[in-house]
């Protein structure tokens, strides 16, 4: 198909896997919308993550979308990755993100080295520079989505967990707020008003200091191209701490933001997809 103007519309083969069942969300709802509207402008394709590999010759660009964590699907994920380099073909995101692309060994690094974060852990000789706390959470570095998290009274490694666990003092925090970039612009601000209701979100308004913290990832971060979200909580003290910077497939919670934030999203996220097209 060809554009008005004569020339061939860039093709997208746009990664997710519609069945992901996410407690609080609907990955499918926000993946459908998305496609539709790039629809406009690209031509677009749709595949499960476990397809992607043999799907890619013929395409632009790949869409990594809401695809669900990579761990349970991470030799077709590898393969996926080799093969888009094999072939010189731009990922979205690009495929050199430090965040949670990489797992989560960032919140150790970024701990030792004096930033907003919850403090973090993943070796047993480390755990004595946490700060006390009544419980701590314990989770697999390669982990998402919650798999594997569990709490202990205690800051301590199972046997044979150096290296592989990460262990945080739990926070006691007023609410989680999520900051999304595209290419590193920030676009809107949402947050759970109620902890216990994690994935009940409404809009929120950032100040000079919120974005200013959230940039401050986001820019050591580095992604060549892409989406990125940067989540934290706001401590008992008024602190922001930073919880985790998703880079590969962060849900974006389109339907929880008004529609002019949602369209100018969208915008943005078109002329993202064109530069790396052209």
């Amino acid at each position: 198909m060809d554009t008005a103007s004569g020339g061939p519309r860039p093709s997208l083969l746009f990664v997710s896997d519609l069945g992901y069942e996410a407690r609080g969300r609907r990955y499918c709802d926000e993946d459908i919308f998305l496609t539709s509207r790039l629809r406009e402008e690209f031509d677009v394709a749709l595949c499960h993550p476990r397809d992607a590999a043999a799907l890619l010759d013929g395409f632009d660009a790949v869409v990594m979308r809401n695809s669900g964590p990579v761990l349970h699907y991470q030799e077709a994920y590898d393969a996926f990755r080799a093969r888009v380099r094999q072939l010189g073909l731009p990922v979205y995101n690009a495929l050199d993100g430090r965040g949670d692309m990489a797992g989560k060994q960032y919140l150790v690094d970024l701990s030792r080295a004096g930033f907003p974060v919850i403090p973090t852990a993943d070796r047993a000789a480390d755990l004595g520079l946490l700060p006390r706390a009544d419980e701590y959470v314990v989770k697999p570095k390669l982990g998402a989505d919650s798999v594997g998290l569990r709490f202990t009274r205690d800051a301590v490694l199972p046997e044979g967990g150096d290296g592989t666990l990460l262990v945080q003092p739990r926070i006691d925090f007023r609410y989680e707020v999520s900051f999304y970039f595209i290419d590193q612009d920030f676009q809107y601000a949402l947050y759970a008003p109620h902890p216990e209701r994690r994935w009940v979100l409404e809009p929120y308004l950032p100040d000079a200091a919120d974005l200013a913290f959230a940039r401050r990832f986001v820019e050591w971060n580095s992604l060549a191209h892409g989406i990125q979200r940067v989540d934290a909580c706001r401590t008992a003290e008024g602190e922001l701490l930073l919880v985790e910077l998703e880079d590969l497939n962060p849900y974006l919670s389109l339907d929880r933001v008004p529609e002019d934030a949602r369209e100018a999203f969208v915008a943005r996220m078109k002329v993202s997809l064109r530069r790396l097209t052209a």
